[in-house]
């Protein structure tokens, strides 16, 4: 092989070796995403014990501030009785305009979740703490446990899995502890309300 030829081998090779990572980073882009998508948190929805704040533009009579019953339920004048649990506010706010088009002409309604209280997860196993824990806001694997106190000194830290009900049962999502401490952006997903971290 000639000087030039084996310039132009080098070349190749530098270019290939330069690309080798850029393409392993585009090859596992979708999964992560894949994977992020599966446990990626929701637009809120409300819960039993929840606090609503529901606004009637113009009519003060009906504009209150009602609990979530434990059966889902809100009560409300003219209308009695609306599902709420399950809805967001802004399909519970339509839902409620539904109802009271009936009686008023065209309602402007706002719905405002005022306190959350059935946004909770429960931990469980080698915490110092473990119990129920009300969230104020978005949290993740990481928050919850640090509200537990943290994990003991017998945790299994690559076992730790998340229990979440969905509509086809139980999925059980696994939760590497030690993985997660050293690249948190990829691996600490967000719980949901009703999540249970199992920390065996």
């Amino acid at each position: 092989m000639n000087d030039r030829n084996l310039g132009l081998a080098a070349a190749a090779l530098a270019a290939a070796c330069a690309l080798a990572p850029a393409a392993a980073v585009a090859e596992e882009a979708p999964r992560a995403a894949a994977v992020a998508a599966t446990v990626a948190p929701a637009e809120y929805r409300i819960g039993p014990a929840d606090v609503l704040h529901v606004s009637v533009w113009k009519n003060e009579s009906i504009s209150r501030t009602v609990s979530v019953r434990p059966d889902g339920d809100i009560s409300l004048p003219l209308v009695n009785d609306v599902r709420a649990a399950g809805l967001t506010p802004m399909e519970l706010r339509d839902a409620v305009r539904k109802k009271l088009s009936g009686y008023i002409p065209n309602p402007e309604v706002s719905v405002i979740v005022t306190e959350m209280h059935s946004y909770a997860v429960s931990v469980l196993g080698e915490v110092k703490t473990a119990g129920r824990y009300e969230l104020k806001s978005a949290a993740t694997v990481l928050d919850v446990l640090a509200q537990a106190g943290g994990i003991t000194e017998f945790a299994a830290r690559s076992q730790i899995f998340v229990l979440r009900n969905s509509g086809s049962g139980t999925r059980r999502i696994p939760f590497d502890y030690d993985r997660v401490i050293e690249a948190p952006g990829q691996r600490n997903f967000a719980v949901l309300p009703g999540d249970i971290v199992v920390v065996p």
